[in-house]
């Protein structure tokens, strides 16, 4: 994979499913993200909620090249700017706000913003921003909100996040304006433990299988 740089667009549409990881132990990244490729998986959200999550972002980045590293769970300038220097390639936020939208932008990071309602939406988009994180998804209205939104946001795509299992995923990738969904299932931290890399690739592979409208 090249190294050039990344839309938000790009970043969805290359898999159904982005992967929403947690890591722990830095020694876990790079066999993990090599078990996610091995399945078909290169977008790989990796979440800064742990101390280790920038030195995973690092050592991934490093090792697997072949992958598009991201940085999940961005809330400010600051993490912007520390997943750009760990080598993140794309970040997901959990909400939007003007700051953070620009720090991505000035590190060069593909953005992925977070919204729950309309007027998140309509502030990402006077930002320039059209492909969308709808999180927490299921508790935010699930497929229905998605259905009720694809009206008066008609040239928004979104990546639901937020309650999507493998049992409702197609029920989301079946609206039109639903390019991906992210989800945490593809990385148990049981598997992550056990050092069980076949099941992490299996259930990526899995998820090449989940068909999309958009």
């Amino acid at each position: 994979m090249t190294t050039h740089a990344l839309s938000a667009l790009r970043v969805m549409q290359d898999a159904p499913v982005i992967p929403v990881i947690v890591l722990n132990d830095v020694a876990h990244a790079v066999p993990m993200a090599r078990a996610l490729l091995a399945g078909g998986i290169r977008m790989l959200e990796v979440t800064l909620r742990t101390p280790q999550a920038l030195a995973c972002i690092e050592a991934i980045a490093r090792e697997v090249p072949e992958a598009a590293v991201g940085a999940g769970t961005v809330r400010s300038r600051a993490d912007a700017q520390a997943a750009a220097r760990a080598g993140a390639r794309f970040a997901v936020s959990p909400g939007y706000t003007p700051a953070v939208g620009q720090a991505c932008r000035d590190a060069g990071l593909a953005l992925l913003p977070g919204v729950a309602t309309g007027s998140e939406i309509m502030l990402a988009q006077e930002d320039g921003f059209t492909e969308l994180k709808f999180f927490p998804a299921m508790q935010a209205g699930g497929p229905a909100m998605l259905k009720a939104w694809s009206g008066p946001f008609f040239d928004v795509k979104f990546c639901p996040t937020g309650g999507v299992t493998p049992q409702n995923a197609a029920d989301f990738l079946a609206l039109p304006n639903v390019v991906c969904v992210g989800g945490s299932w593809l990385v148990p931290a049981d598997a992550l433990v056990s050092g069980d890399w076949a099941r992490i690739t299996r259930l990526a592979a899995e998820t090449r299988a989940l068909a999309r409208a958009a």
